[in-house]
């Protein structure tokens, strides 16, 4: 009997949340561990259906780095990076594709369908949802300065949220691979979490969750931050003590804040029912940022 009014509790903790967030955009950048390992696969799967059927409009957007590279490995191409980032010449571009939309995407779409959700899988060629231009040409028109040789590595240019809101008006569940489209219908590599945090900003989501194999935000020591601001976090990354991989997720959750998003998360997708855990319960798994 104790057992099932824990459940009970469970369900009560979660009500206030489920009130609050129904009808509302979640954009969820899914990756890591979470995408690997089958039954955080299958965890997570569930987690996005359940908050479909409670009210909430879950937006997934999904990298593939570690299986694009495996796939590499296979054809025995090399994989270039420079600063982080993949270069990606057109034969790159071709295994990318093959990969996050042949393989990856529908996957995903697959799973979310077989547990009773209604998924559809995009990339920003459906509907012009991603428009991109080649990386740095952002930076070479200010600057005048020549962009660094990435090849079809893209940057994003607009976001057509029309696409996405037709299908949440509709009850299905968006599933977006990182791919942008050129004016001359030409494919672009995006960073996914870049994708996920310029989504979350213009649809003015009311959470930006990013699933990664890290607990969260940690502070010098080491240790968990729970909540951070704005400029608390701005201040981490001037110290150094958020650098490497972190800084584009760090990045695309303050560029989400700046334009109206309330809160973006960056939790432990190692944890099974990371997702649940984090938006249904009054303490969460991982680092919430707010705006100051």
């Amino acid at each position: 009997m104790q057992e099932l009014i824990e459940k009970a509790d469970v369900l009560i903790e979660a009500l206030p949340y489920i009130r609050n967030f129904s009808g509302k955009s979640i954009v969820v950048k899914y990756g890591g561990s979470a995408m690997q390992e089958e039954e955080l696969k299958q965890d997570f799967a569930r987690d996005i259906v359940l908050m479909k059927y409670v009210g909430m409009n879950p937006v997934v957007v999904h990298g593939g780095g570690p299986q694009i590279n495996n796939m590499l490995d296979k054809l025995g191409m090399e994989a270039k990076f420079v600063q982080g980032i993949r270069v990606t010449d057109k034969e790159t571009m071709d295994v990318v594709e093959m990969v996050l939309l042949g393989k990856i995407n529908k996957e995903i779409v697959a799973r979310l369908n077989h547990l009773g959700g209604r998924a559809v899988g995009l990339s920003g060629h459906d509907g012009g949802l991603i428009q991109a231009q080649q990386f740095g040409m952002r930076a070479a028109a200010a600057t005048g300065k020549q962009p660094p040789e990435m090849g079809l590595v893209g940057e994003i240019t607009a976001i057509n949220t029309k696409v996405i809101e037709v299908l949440d008006r509709d009850r299905f569940i968006p599933v977006i691979a990182p791919i942008g489209e050129g004016q001359n219908g030409q494919s672009y590599n995006i960073n996914a979490d870049t994708v996920a945090g310029e989504i979350a900003a213009c649809l003015r989501a009311e959470k930006l969750v990013y699933l990664t194999d890290v607990k969260g935000i940690l502070d010098e020591k080491g240790e968990l931050i729970s909540s951070a601001s704005r400029s608390h976090i701005r201040e981490l990354i001037k110290q150094g003590v958020i650098e490497g991989g972190m800084i584009p997720k760090v990045e695309s959750c303050l560029r989400a804040l700046e334009a109206g998003v309330p809160k973006a998360h960056i939790i432990d997708g190692r944890i099974r029912h990371a997702l649940l855990l984090e938006i249904f319960t009054d303490t969460g798994i991982g680092t919430q940022m707010v705006k100051d």
